[in-house]
Parts: structure tokens; sequence; C-alpha cells
């Protein structure tokens, strides 16, 4: 009887030493991925001041898209210098997407208007830079989607039974929050088709 009594609370330690060893490694996932985030925004980033003053001479008449893109280049980038924890900085990603949302829709207006300058389509370094940022695009969406994935992850680990009696305990009181933007309900839309 005492051995079965002592196997019983053994399991259970175990039991227990595995939920809180799962928790931190779903954590750390979260903190990896958004690691990979960070790496490629800071990329594009990197890319947008060369992409301006490539652009600057033929677009004169546009200076003030051009510095509208560099503040908003500047205050995404100051919201993601701002996140250190992932996990606890709810209001921290909150407001990277916000930034994010405002950086990117200035982006598009640059590209926009790169449609009325045949000969700055047509210039070497800015279809090169162009083809980066397309990239870097394509990286920040899979790290975005795997981020995502790890707080999905996590968040459901946390909130299932018997986790969510012991998560708060082992100091992982709350839900990581995801990377979204504000429009991803626009974005969820199936667009209108016209023929």
């Amino acid at each position: 009887m005492g051995y079965l009594l002592l196997a019983a609370l053994l399991v259970a330690v175990l039991y227990i030493i595995t939920i809180y060893n799962t928790l931190v490694a779903k954590k750390n996932r979260i903190e990896n991925g958004f690691a990979q985030i960070q790496v490629q925004l800071k990329r594009r980033y990197d890319l947008i001041p060369g992409l301006v003053q490539t652009v600057k001479g033929y677009m004169e008449c546009e200076q003030d898209t051009l510095e509208a893109v560099i503040q908003a280049r500047n205050e995404a980038s100051g919201a993601l210098a701002q996140i250190k924890d992932a996990m606890k900085n709810r209001e921290g990603i909150k407001n990277l997407s916000k930034k994010e949302q405002r950086f990117v829709n200035q982006l598009d207006r640059v590209e926009f208007l790169m449609e009325a300058y045949p000969e700055l389509k047509a210039n070497e370094s800015v279809l090169r830079l162009m083809e980066e940022l397309g990239s870097t695009e394509n990286r920040i969406a899979f790290a975005r989607q795997a981020f995502n994935d790890f707080v999905y992850s996590f968040n459901a680990y946390r909130q299932s039974f018997p986790q969510n009696l012991l998560a708060a305990k082992f100091g992982f009181d709350r839900d990581a929050s995801m990377l979204a933007f504000d429009d991803s309900k626009l974005i969820q839309q199936m667009p209108a088709a016209s023929l």
C-alpha cells in the first residue's frame, strides 16, 4: 500500500514537472519566433533609407510621401525596440502592430507612386531594392505566421485542464498576444469582382 501511494505521488510530481517544462518550452518558442520577426523587420527597416535615397531624385514632387515613409519607419522601429519580452508586453505587441500597419501603408503609397515614373521602374538599383523588399515581406509573413502559431499553441496548452490550474502558479498567468494587424478583417474578406 505504501509503495502504491509513493508511486502515485511520484507520477503526480513528474506530471507537474512535465507541465512546467512544456510551458517553458512553448514560451521559449514564442520568444524565438518573435526574435525571427525582429530580424526580418530590422532588415526591412535597413532597406528603406536606400530606397528613399534612390527614388528621391526621380520623385522630387513626392517629398512629403518619402518623408512620411521615413517617419513611419522610425516609429515602427522604435516600437519594435521597446519590446523586450514578447510574452509579457501585450501593449507593446499591439503598438508594434499599429505602427507596422501605418508603415506598410506608407510604403504601399511609394510603390503606387513609382508606377508614374517609368525611368524609376527601369532603374537597376530600384529594381534590386524592390526585389529585396518583396523577399523581406515574404520572410516577415512567414515569421509572423510561425510566431502566431507558437502563441496559439502556448495559449491552448495554458488554458487546458489541468494546466490552467498550475500555469499561474508557475508564472504563466496570462495568454500571449498574437501579432495581428488592424486590417486583418479586411484581408479576410473576399475581394469584389466585376466583369
